[in-house]
């Protein structure tokens, strides 16, 4: 009999970005869900009967937003914040051991 596993959190502990793989797909999936809403709005721009403020508006989301998705789809990992690796200072009055000179 199989005992099925559950699926544990994984923790980074690093600021290491994501992988490429897991980047691609963020921007597939955003790119994906903009251009779903813009076909949404193109079919709603002909096929409602609307007054023209909204159709307009309709028509301008057919139209900005390929170009919205698509500088979307080529931000690469955009969202992740800088590594925050910060250098500890050297103490300049001590010599570290392994560059001590002999007899000294």
């Amino acid at each position: 009999m199989k005992r099925w596993r559950k699926k544990h959190d994984v923790h980074q502990v690093t600021d290491a970005r994501p992988s490429l793989t897991a980047d691609i797909q963020r921007r597939e999936v955003s790119y994906l869900i903009k251009m779903g809403i813009r076909t949404i709005c193109l079919i709603l721009a002909v096929v409602v009967p609307v007054p023209w403020p909204y159709r307009l508006l309709f028509i301008a989301g057919a139209v900005f937003l390929p170009y919205i998705a698509v500088i979307g789809a080529n931000e690469r990992g955009m969202d992740v914040p800088p590594p925050t690796f910060q250098t500890p200072e050297a103490n300049q009055s001590e010599i570290p051991r392994h560059r001590r000179e002999i007899g000294s």
